[in-house]
């Protein structure tokens, strides 16, 4: 029921999401209040592939041990996409209770997890993300039981850059201080920050934009050309236990992802002023494979580089990755 060309103008956001959804990538997205971060999160799905019927019955599963199924619809048939509230426990997002059942960051497999006001979560409910980003799954152990679910999601977060939110809008004054900006970005650890490939910015649509009647790609067209990209990561992986470029481990990041002595020396560069850490440095190298990916290029060149490390390059969280 939407579709990306709802979204009037923000053009690099919009090629942000195709790169995530392509290579399965997380995306970070900062701007003022109202500038549209929930309207493209809630479109992502339309932009990646058809949920085939191994999917359908692998996320249907997930879905019958939570008890979310109905005899009406006893088959998931679209990509899920779920937003818990900011109030949302460990336990709720991770899974649990007496007798272990999948969260949030479960039922979101396959699809989108939303987190909006990413910074307002509880720091243990952010932190307990870390592993399953990692590993694309989460072990819940409990007295009783201990069970192990999928949790192969794309992470779409959004905050705003400051606690009133206005910062960097053109129609609302920002009242916040330097100190408390700080403080509110600080609540995102760095080693959380470093599993998000993806990071923008996003800035209010001006009101002439808004008023065009020309509308951008529709999600179709989009989802035609991240399926492509999609098609050339399982023949490349055809033969390793992987499917999506986000999931390369550092051999294979060495295998699938040569760099020539012109993109090596850019990336050398950025790690030192950036001060990248190992993890950074990788997701920036897959990153950049997936935009070569979009274009049918065998090699990554230094534009797929160079767009690769824009994505990672937020003034506003450059501090808090040091």
């Amino acid at each position: 029921e939407v579709d990306f060309s709802e979204i009037s103008g923000q053009p690099l956001l919009r090629r942000a999401a195709e790169v995530a959804a392509a290579g399965k990538h997380n995306l970070l997205i900062v701007g003022p209040a109202g500038a549209g971060k929930t309207m493209i999160a809630k479109r992502m799905p339309t932009i990646m592939p058809g949920i085939d019927i191994a999917e359908s019955i692998e996320i249907s599963k997930i879905y019958s041990v939570s008890g979310l199924l109905t005899e009406k619809e006893p088959l998931i048939k679209i990509r899920p996409f779920r937003a818990p509230h900011h109030t949302v426990s460990v336990q709720a997002l991770t899974g649990g209770g007496r007798r272990p059942k999948p969260g949030e960051i479960s039922l979101a497999t396959g699809g989108i997890l939303f987190l909006d006001e990413f910074p307002e979560f509880q720091r243990t409910v952010l932190e307990s993300l870390r592993q399953p980003l990692e590993d694309g799954c989460i072990t819940v152990s409990r007295a009783m039981a201990s069970s192990t679910y999928p949790a192969a999601f794309i992470l779409v977060a959004a905050m705003n850059p400051c606690p009133c939110g206005n910062r960097g809008s053109r129609q609302r004054r920002c009242t916040c201080t330097p100190v408390q900006i700080q403080r509110y970005v600080k609540r995102l650890s760095g080693p959380l920050l470093d599993r998000i490939d993806i990071q923008m910015e996003m800035h209010e649509v001006p009101l002439e934009e808004l008023s065009q009647k020309q509308r951008g790609e529709c999600s179709a067209v989009i989802r035609q050309r991240v399926n492509l990209a999609r098609q050339r990561q399982r023949e490349r992986f055809k033969e390793e236990s992987i499917h999506m470029n986000a999931q390369m481990n550092v051999r294979q990041l060495e295998t699938y992802c040569p760099l020539s002595p012109e993109c090596r020396s850019l990336l050398q560069q950025v790690f030192t002023r950036m001060h990248l850490s190992a993890r950074g440095y990788q997701r920036i190298r897959k990153v950049a494979r997936t935009i070569a990916d979009l274009e049918g290029r065998e090699q990554i060149e230094p534009r797929h580089l160079s767009e690769a490390i824009r994505y990672r390059s937020l003034p506003l969280l450059q501090e808090e990755t040091l």
